[in-house]
């Protein structure tokens, strides 16, 4: 076990140093010249693959330190990494293998047979490697050398898929500025110390787990702590036995920790600071933290902005509990509001952290930017001391345990079905995930479709925490007198149908 024995490592050093540890698990650990070499000798197999400046890498597997040196190795020749969703149903990893262009897949052993199912041969990828083949076939590597290709600051690095509104996710391309100015934008924000030992569990093919705590750890020579799979009583455990000193969650993450039989017991003494977003949490998690000396520090973001918009800070975050914070230093926000004298108004993002536009979707790009500012979609409102508060998002949109679902994607894949004559899904609250699909569904005449066929329909087709919950079928779908579905009213439907249980539930995600 290395966890225990970290508090004597080089990492523990208050500068900047080689022999520190840069990444590690419970089995494996990198000093900062090791993860170098590695970098460099997984950058010239890639080259000797024919990967070239520009070329597309797809990675597809949980947390790992592959998964950073992979990254890494191909900003390091100018390529573009694609990091993809290990929940995602094999058609859904299929499209966006496609859709990129990606010429190269690299999965974890884990994610052997998604990678097989979705047929990457079929869709333009030249090569698939796993990942500890990888590791073995670059073991004893050339050392470090001087870059030979050089890189420009706005050149893309990055493509992550976000759920699409007609259907079709679409790629976010971060540039390396962006991941550059995030996290500057971090660091001021937050103060980083190259002591510091963050656990990276939030998943890498979100943009949080990359940004938000490891690129600013690692740029200040602390220790990533890399987790594979968030459990958190396993969670709770790793805080202690690595004395971690910060992590990024989402809400469901924070409630599950502290609804665990191991919190009472837990040692959180060494956690500086713990950052959260995707939504408000429950006021009596947050107290919970607060209780055990744990300050949560909201934050707003989006992949488009890589992703730091808004942070609360440390002092002060404790008497604002839902507010989403203050604009980061380099980034400029505005409220595009409906009235002169309006209180709130859709969220503008501009600065050197928002994204290159979408990956080979001019027009959908265009339609996201405004004179130079990108269009959130959210409504919110400031106080005078210029605290955020998110007022309403995008309104068909759900996010159910930080996985944002657009309605549209599900609806298409559902009316997919020929005994299907209309649908709509909506949100519903819930005490655990935040919120959940319902699925009001209208049958063609004489159809006799049941709710075992639609979800074995979707199980072939989506990721699991995109199926909705609950399906219901119904005669008609409330509609306005254009025929546009009332999504207000179904809402409002699901919410008397389903209301919020008092109890978790279960503990697997739907």
């Amino acid at each position: 076990m290395i966890g225990p024995g970290i508090g004597s490592w080089p990492a523990r050093r208050a500068r900047m140093d080689p022999a520190a540890t840069a990444m590690a698990t419970d089995d494996e650990a990198l000093t900062y010249a090791e993860l170098a070499a590695r970098v460099e000798a997984t950058a010239d197999h890639l080259r000797a693959l024919g990967v070239a400046a520009g070329d597309r890498v797809a990675y597809l597997g949980p947390n790992s330190i592959d998964t950073f040196v992979c990254f890494f190795a191909t900003a390091r020749i100018g390529g573009i990494f694609v990091s993809l969703n290990t929940r995602l149903a094999a058609p859904e990893i299929s499209y966006m293998l496609a859709d990129s262009g990606s010429v190269v897949l690299i999965h974890g052993p884990e994610c052997a047979e998604l990678a097989r199912a979705a047929d990457p041969a079929a869709y333009g990828v030249r090569q698939v490697l796993s990942a500890p083949d990888l590791r073995d076939e670059v073991a004893g590597g050339r050392p470090p050398a001087w870059p030979d290709q050089l890189v420009d600051p706005d050149d893309p690095v990055l493509i992550l898929y976000t759920s699409g509104t007609t259907g079709r996710p679409k790629g976010a391309v971060l540039t390396h500025a962006n991941i550059t100015w995030n996290t500057v934008n971090q660091l001021v924000h937050v103060d980083v110390l190259s002591t510091d030992v963050a656990l990276c569990a939030a998943p890498l093919f979100h943009v949080t787990g990359l940004g938000q705590v490891s690129m600013p750890t690692l740029l200040k020579g602390g220790t990533v702590v890399v987790v594979p799979k968030f459990d958190a009583g396993g969670f709770l455990g790793l805080i202690g036995r690595w004395r971690a000193t910060s992590f990024a969650a989402v809400p469901t993450m924070l409630q599950m920790m502290c609804d665990h039989p191991d919190w009472e017991t837990a040692d959180l003494s060494s956690l500086r600071f713990v950052i959260y977003g995707g939504s408000p949490i429950a006021e009596r998690v947050a107290a919970a933290w607060l209780a055990r000396g744990v300050v949560l520090q909201q934050g707003y973001g989006m992949t488009e902005a890589a992703p730091g918009v808004f942070m609360a800070l440390g002092d002060g975050a404790t008497a604002r509990p839902v507010s989403a914070g203050v604009p980061h230093f380099f980034t400029d926000v505005d409220l595009d509001l409906p009235e002169p004298d309006a209180a709130q108004g859709e969220l503008l993002v501009r600065g050197p952290n928002v994204f290159a536009g979408y990956w080979n979707r001019p027009e959908e790009t265009a339609q996201a930017m405004r004179d130079g500012w990108f269009r959130s979609g959210d409504v919110v409102r400031t106080d005078a001391d210029g605290w955020a508060y998110v007022i309403d998002r995008v309104k068909d949109l759900i996010i159910s345990g930080g996985e944002n679902i657009y309605p549209a994607e599900v609806e298409a894949a559902i009316a997919e079905l020929a005994d299907v004559h209309g649908v709509a899904v909506v949100a519903v609250p819930d005490p655990k995930w935040g919120e959940v699909g319902c699925a009001y569904v209208v049958l063609r005449q004489g159809a006799d479709l049941g709710e075992l066929g639609l979800r074995a329909h979707l199980d072939q087709r989506l990721a699991r925490y995109k199926i909705p919950r609950y399906v219901e079928f119904v005669g008609e779908l409330p509609t306005n007198a254009t025929g546009k579905v009332l999504r207000a009213v179904l809402r409002e439907q699901a919410r008397h149908d389903h209301p919020s249980p008092t109890t978790t539930g279960p503990t697997e995600k739907p």
